[in-house]
């Protein structure tokens, strides 16, 4: 196989990358060109994300790796988190920046919606997980309050198909990103327009949506000048994150949960068709897309937002690093403290060390008064949930799971994953740390040929990078800690 260079885009919600990824003898290596941070912006008390700046800093990676490192890659594409979305009016301009979907324009939306549309009718024609900022609500929220924006709207965007668009011209939706925003038949490429219209959304601002794997156009001649990049093609992978992780994990075959580790922590499964059921509507599952046609069933739990919270919290008087913190929690009684990781009161406080001690207080435990004791509520929090979750997974689905593959930034928590496979009692796998980089690099070989398949992928991945295995120990004093869990609540 002859050398092949590919250069993904990944953004996230406090920081993106250019990732070039090099691929030789079914082996792949990467390299990180590029780094930025990104954070919302608050504006008049609303908050959004910059797409300019997002993509200039996009533009930037492009031409370090064409003149600073000297590759010209084949391809490029884009993924992001989900559920977020530009404003097109009908000349192709971008109108606004787009709300951030911490935003609290949203508080209300479900419940309003639901005096429209019952909840159990809106699961089930579309299979999602109910969360305030799934971009329905986010729509219906401007529906609710007239926004003048929706009534000049051409055509909505997400916010990976927006920066595909600004680097060829050519507007389309790709099926994994817009399967986050709860308007979407499940598991199928078609908008679910009759709840669309009941929410009184107009369903001609929706636009064709493509498969991940496809090419969607070339790069437009003035950025290809800019950059000193050839005009190649802009390719549409998993174009959320999560999508183009899991379609990395090492996997061998399909007896195996997943947990993608970041500012979100991903739990699902990897399904051959949507599992929509009154059982998953009451355990609020979500049937998101994934490559080749499959779904990821899974649930969203805040993840590492919590402690990425409190560092930040905690930097004008301390600035802890990872590793710091993480010793930190060894020091203190494991499950003395413990948080639902998914209260809503966790989405966007302020002071999360405040908010977290406000709830163990409220919940009867008192308060934990160091940052070990918050730390260590967190981990321990994080993997009693985790063990809920694939409780739950084996109530809905028949599919055997035998280990876990955590991936992603958090798998490198040696603690935090040592603690899972306790509470879990499986093994799990971590790695690859770049799980959706890589998993955006090779849907871009597939799309132009270079890999064929899913499974190739996945082999690909094996011979790649290196896998560290935390098998579950015998200590169960997490047992009783997780009867409480599943009762306790404010």
């Amino acid at each position: 196989m002859p050398t092949h260079h590919f250069l993904a885009f990944d953004l996230g919600a406090s920081s993106g990358r250019a990732i070039l990824g090099t691929l030789n003898n079914a082996k792949l290596e990467l390299t990180e060109i590029h780094r930025f941070t990104n954070q919302m912006q608050r504006i008049n008390g609303h908050y959004f994300w910059n797409i300019f700046s997002l993509f200039q800093e996009l533009k930037t990676g492009l031409t370090k790796c064409v003149r600073e490192f000297g590759v010209q890659p084949e391809s490029i594409a884009v993924d992001t988190w989900g559920v977020d979305f530009v404003h097109l009016d009908k000349n192709g301009m971008i109108l606004s920046l787009p709300y951030a979907y911490r935003d609290s324009r949203t508080n209300t939306a479900m419940e309003d919606l639901f005096k429209l549309v019952p909840k159990d009718e809106v699961y089930r024609q579309t299979g999602i997980q109910f969360m305030q900022f799934n971009s329905l609500f986010q729509l219906y929220s401007m529906v609710k309050t007239n926004a003048p924006l929706l009534g000049i709207t051409d055509r909505i965007l997400f916010t990976p198909d927006a920066l595909n668009y600004l680097f060829s011209g050519e507007a389309k939706t790709e099926f994994t990103i817009a399967s986050t925003s709860q308007m979407l038949v499940p598991g199928q490429c078609e908008w679910q327009k009759k709840l669309i219209s009941k929410a009184g959304v107009p369903t001609n601002i929706l636009g064709e949506i493509i498969q991940a794997g496809q090419q969607i156009g070339l790069l437009q001649s003035d950025i290809a000048e800019e950059t000193g990049s050839e005009q190649i093609p802009v390719v549409a992978v998993g174009g959320h994150d999560t999508a183009s992780a899991i379609a990395s994990v090492p996997a061998v075959d399909d007896n195996f949960a997943y947990i993608s580790s970041g500012t979100w922590s991903i739990f699902g499964i990897e399904a051959q068709e949507p599992i929509i059921s009154d059982k998953t509507l009451e355990l609020n599952f979500t049937n998101e897309g994934g490559v080749e046609g499959t779904t990821r069933f899974l649930k969203n739990i805040m993840g590492m937002w919590l402690i990425q919270e409190c560092r930040r919290t905690w930097a004008s008087k301390k600035e802890y690093s990872w590793p710091e913190m993480v010793e930190l929690a060894k020091t203190v009684e494991p499950f003395r403290f413990i948080i639902d990781p998914d209260d809503s009161c966790f989405l966007n406080p302020g002071n999360m060390p405040d908010a977290i001690a406000n709830w163990c207080e409220k919940s009867g435990q008192g308060r934990p008064e160091s940052h070990a004791e918050v730390i260590r509520c967190i981990y321990d929090s994080l993997a009693l949930k985790y063990r809920q979750v694939l409780d739950e997974i084996r109530q809905v689905s028949a599919k055997n799971i035998d280990r876990i593959h955590v991936i992603g930034g958090g798998c490198n928590n040696d603690f935090l994953n040592q603690i899972t496979a306790d509470v879990c009692e499986l093994p799990v796998w971590a790695g690859p740390t770049e799980a959706t980089a890589t998993g955006n690099i090779l849907m871009q070989a597939k799309a132009l040929g270079v890999v064929k398949s899913l499974a190739e992928i996945r082999q690909i991945v094996r011979e790649s990078f290196q896998q560290k295995r935390f098998n579950p120990s015998l200590d169960k004093s997490w047992q009783t800690a997780y009867e409480k869990f599943t009762k306790i609540s404010v």
